[in-house]
């Protein structure tokens, strides 16, 4: 039998979980429910004897991100695509289905996002089997989840007849998302279930319903496939075909208007995490509904979410009832639970003042580690840098601004023009302005150091590459 191959979608823009998922660092890859991430769940709920390796879709900023979460599970990717911009999900489908065409014309692919929550892996791999039946017979398999209260937050999947256990059924139509009153009536009905937006296909299947639905879609989308580029591993889509594309859902270019699809039944536990209320259904809580994580002390409240997000971090509430509390250094979120949808309204505000937390974390994630300004103000700024046991930044040199860098743990391996020495902890080195400079870890454990930025201009693009492992342009960050 064809081994079944997981494409994960892994873009999105981290609106709708401000502020502990940005932009910058989408839901997917925090640690939001147990030691996970959403995506490594994913990855491992799709593994195993019945499923080839994993293409994952995501952008270029996290494709390192990607592999590294991959490869802790255990996990090695069959294919990294990088979308040169978000173009939505029909295009990635497609770009997947004929990239999977080119290796096995018999392929079938399992498209999922990358951010929900699915409790129980073995129900869902059950699940999947069960469509299995359908694709053979030239049908497209979608999941439909059984609603357990009318929400109106998601769209909906309207059956020919009422679900039995995971026996497919012939799909009737798709369904937008419904006002309160309709929503009540849809569950009273018994045959419609929550669209999760997870496909099953043949891929030669729905290159043929592009061509009979979305025949725009195809030029651009296969163009950008022949021209793409390997990197690092990575295959990037060509950027120039990629933006003639259309940007829509696949649901609208394609599903909603095939006559060939079928609905497997799933009543075993699902959320997309929208929202912090959907969140905090997940999360344990006690007698009151508090649900908590970190270090937090509840007086008197009740049906509330708190979450200290950083170390070193109280959070106190006294009295609160139906309230979402999300604090982190240089963020906090205080919502009406109620209003746990219009989070995302918060960061159009944060962005139209140009606040950096819209987007932008204060720990900002490079391929080799991370840094975190510490202390910034005019002509000096302070950071804390952490460099991965093995890694290395790019050699480098600015125009504006010069370096002191104190190692505080593990060793650091540092180039300053034709010098190349080990500094311990408690040992500092400097860095001249317009040197040109690198500092790697050669240890086994993270290397951490604080760094001291002087001069006229501190920005993140001041910087001329010389060699970089990670292969990034001129003015890349990091």
């Amino acid at each position: 039998m064809t081994q079944i191959t997981p494409v994960i979608l892994a873009g999105g823009s981290g609106t709708r979980l401000w502020p502990l998922s940005r932009k910058s660092y989408p839901k997917q890859f925090t640690r939001l429910l147990g030691q996970e991430t959403l995506f490594q769940a994913v990855a491992q709920r799709l593994s195993g004897a019945s499923y080839a390796p994993p293409m994952v879709l995501t952008g270029a900023d996290f494709r390192f991100v990607v592999t590294e979460q991959l490869l802790s599970v255990g996990i090695d990717p069959g294919a990294v695509v990088i979308e040169p911009e978000g173009r939505n999900t029909a295009p990635a489908v497609l770009a997947a289905a004929l990239l999977a065409v080119q290796k096995d014309e018999n392929a079938v692919l399992l498209v999922a996002p990358s951010d929900h929550v699915i409790p129980d892996a073995e129900a869902f791999r059950a699940a999947v089997l069960a469509g299995l039946g359908e694709v053979a017979a030239g049908r497209m398999v979608t999941f439909g989840i059984t609603p357990d209260s009318p929400q109106t937050g998601y769209g909906y999947l309207e059956l020919a007849a009422a679900p039995s256990g995971l026996s497919p059924v012939p799909l009737t139509r798709f369904v937008e998302k419904p006002c309160a009153a309709r929503a009540e009536e849809m569950l009273a009905a018994g045959n419609y279930l929550w669209n999760a937006g997870i496909f099953l296909f043949a891929a030669r299947d729905m290159i043929a319903a592009f061509e009979a639905h979305a025949p725009a879609l195809i030029a651009p989308v296969q163009a950008a496939l022949d021209a793409a580029e390997p990197d690092l591993g990575f295959l990037r889509l060509a950027p120039g075909p990629w933006a003639g594309a259309e940007n829509v859902s696949i649901d609208v270019a394609v599903m909603e208007k095939s006559s060939t699809l079928s609905v497997v039944p799933f009543a075993a536990g699902w959320s997309d995490l929208g929202s912090w209320s959907a969140v905090r259904e997940q999360m344990d809580k006690d007698a009151q509904g508090v649900a908590s994580l970190g270090a937090v002390t509840a007086i008197d409240c009740e049906n509330t979410l708190l979450r200290a997000e950083s170390e070193g971090q109280e959070l106190v509430a006294i009295g609160l009832k139906d309230l979402t509390v999300i604090a982190m250094e240089d963020a906090v979120l205080v919502a009406d639970s109620r209003r746990a949808q219009d989070v995302k309204l918060a960061v159009c505000a944060l962005k139209a003042k140009g606040a950096k937390q819209a987007e932008d974390f204060a720990r900002d994630h490079r391929p080799w580690g991370s840094f975190e300004t510490l202390a910034l103000a005019e002509r000096f700024q302070v950071k804390r840098i952490v460099v991965k046991p093995g890694a290395a930044l790019s050699l480098q040199s600015h125009h504006h601004r010069s370096e002191h860098w104190i190692v505080v743990h593990g060793t650091a391996k540092v180039t300053v023009d034709d010098t190349v020495k080990l500094v311990a902890e408690n040992e500092s080195v400097y860095i001249p302005l317009g040197a040109k400079h690198r500092m790697e870890n050669p240890g086994k454990v993270p290397m951490v150091l604080i760094e001291v930025q002087t001069g006229s201009y501190l920005g993140e693009d001041d910087i001329i590459r010389y060699e970089d492992i990670y292969a990034r342009g001129q003015g890349a960050k990091g």
